[in-house]
């Protein structure tokens, strides 16, 4: 396995590269851009790679769909870290291009909800295509495919484009959340401001079934900061659903939460505990009364005392 190399969501110039670049440990791993989120996690199954940094949610579009079914198929992968990057779009053109010049424009998918009215009020009868990124864009825009591409300003230099509109977004603070994902391995040790997440199917579909699972988090205090439901390809209404919560596997209400849903489910998926990007342990709100490992604890002991007839 290449420990030193790290894939990511290519080619050069994509705010994923931004990000990943934002890691101290970039400083001294080989860079790879690849083609695809599924090629990048990928390069990690084979062992081209010791880790991938990949887009997972967006907070204007939501979820990532590539990078959410990758994870929840194939060989299992972890997430490690998190990755939280500020988003604000250029409109990228080739030099001597005027704004009444821009008849076709270019970026990833995500991108476009996140400059639609901009758009709008600006280019209202521009022509939209998507491109692999938004890199990718830059460099279509380059070769002369399209007038425009809407790409983080940095971009510029790499492809010989001018920046000809800068901090495009419709959504003040919008943000793009990015995972650093490797082989399994034993966890992260627990720092107080952690982000569990797993991928969790149900075993069949009856009312309440997704109550159920919600329960096993309710119940031990347990806080939810995403989740989604995917199509697992099984058919219509087979789902399969990802989930984030606050704290670590090693705090005893995760962990038990995580039991709980193994009991009841066919299929759970442990995709990592890891920090939660931008959050300062000493921020973190204090437990509700009974779900702290202290009272986790003292109850499994006051359990161990009744059997024993000590109560």
């Amino acid at each position: 396995m290449s420990a030193s190399r790290y894939t990511y969501l290519g080619p050069a110039g994509t705010f994923t590269e931004a990000a990943l670049r934002t890691l101290p440990e970039a400083a001294t791993r080989e860079l790879l851009p690849m083609v695809s989120v599924p090629a990048a996690l990928d390069a990690v199954r084979s062992g081209e790679a010791g880790g991938a940094l990949v887009p997972i949610e967006n907070s204007v579009e939501g979820g990532v769909t590539a990078t959410l079914d990758e994870l929840a198929t194939g060989e299992p992968l972890m997430i490690y870290r998190e990755v939280l990057l500020p988003i604000a779009f250029a409109l990228l053109v080739r030099p001597g291009t005027a704004l009444s010049d821009v008849k076709t424009v270019t970026g990833h998918p995500v991108a476009q909800p996140q400059v639609r009215n901009w758009l709008a009020a600006n280019l209202p009868d521009a022509l939209w295509e998507s491109a692999a990124s938004n890199a990718d864009g830059a460099r279509l825009v380059q070769e002369g495919r399209y007038d425009a591409a809407f790409a983080g300003e940095f971009a510029a230099p790499k492809y010989g484009l001018e920046p000809l509109v800068t901090d495009i977004h419709d959504a003040q603070n919008a943000a793009t959340r990015f995972v650093l994902v490797g082989r399994p391995a034993r966890p992260a040790a627990r720092t107080g401001a952690d982000k569990t997440s797993v991928v969790i199917w149900l075993g069949d579909d009856h009312p309440g079934a997704l109550l159920e699972l919600l329960q096993e988090y309710s119940a031990r205090g347990v806080n939810l900061m995403r989740i989604e439901s995917r199509p697992t390809g099984e058919g219509i209404g087979r789902y399969c659903f990802s989930v984030d919560c606050e704290g670590h596997i090693t705090d005893r209400r995760v962990g038990e939460a995580l039991m709980g849903l193994k009991r009841i489910c066919p299929k759970v998926r442990f995709l990592g505990s890891y920090p939660r990007a931008g959050t300062d342990p000493s921020d973190v709100p204090a437990l509700r009364h009974g779900t702290s490992d202290r009272e986790f604890t003292a109850a499994s002991d006051w359990l161990t005392r009744c059997l024993d007839g000590r109560a």
